[in-house]
């Protein structure tokens, strides 16, 4: 519903304010949106498995084999939470608020998306900083080639891979079901305690890391092909 909602007020706003069409990001030849996807996919996969391992060995996490995946809930909450938090926060109002101010429209961006969290279970004023440096890295993935492919495969492999696979809790969301489960040793702060790895410092540290990446290599498409669908 969440993304029902924000696809249907996305098309009315750009309908109403933008009588020549609004290039959102979602239009791009196939083989574009395949890799841009893929590349966030890999991209978050080398972020979560490398704060893993350095709570593997700085709080001795330990992974147990469990269940499996929660086929349901990959189709009813990740997946679409994904297309829905790009589309809301990387979306037409951050597009259009950087066209005017860059620097306003990271900050106003990164801010809400760090209130949507303040209401999760178990928050953190660590989740809530690390939640705003997500924000931050995932304008900047949006900057990159911009469209909003990468942002979605990233936010998506960073909440299947943290909690369906590993067994973390997903920003204080449980998943039914998990491939392994998760436990570790240590003060909230360094583990994630109960709302998950995103409530870890270490998470901080390569978010950081990220967003010196991102930020030290800019766009990789011409600006004339931002304006296309």
């Amino acid at each position: 519903m969440a993304l029902i909602a924000v696809s249907v007020a996305t098309l009315v706003t750009i309908r109403i304010i933008e009588p020549d069409g609004w290039p959102i990001g979602l239009f791009a030849p196939p083989t574009n949106a395949a890799r841009e996807l893929l590349f966030g996919i890999i991209f978050a996969a080398l972020l979560i498995g490398t704060c893993d391992l350095v709570l593997m060995l700085v709080a001795h996490a330990h992974h147990t084999r469990r269940d499996g995946l929660p086929w349901p809930e990959l189709a009813t909450v990740f997946i679409p939470a994904a297309f829905h938090e790009e589309l809301a926060f990387r979306g037409y109002l951050f597009q259009k608020l950087r066209s005017v101010n860059r620097g306003v429209a990271f900050a106003f961006s990164s801010f809400l998306f760090a209130m949507l969290h303040l209401g999760n279970r178990n928050i953190t004023p660590v989740a809530l900083a690390n939640i705003a440096l997500a924000g931050v890295m995932l304008a900047l993935a949006y900057e990159r080639y911009e469209r909003l492919w990468f942002p979605i495969g990233i936010h998506l492999s960073w909440n299947i891979l943290s909690g369906p696979l590993l067994g973390y809790s997903v920003s204080g969301y449980d998943s039914q079901t998990t491939v392994f489960t998760t436990t570790a040793r240590g003060a909230d702060w360094i583990t994630g305690g109960a709302f998950g790895i995103e409530g870890s410092v270490f998470i901080a540290a390569v978010e950081i890391a990220a967003i010196a990446w991102l930020g030290y290599h800019p766009r990789r498409i011409p600006s004339k092909e931002s304006t296309t669908p």
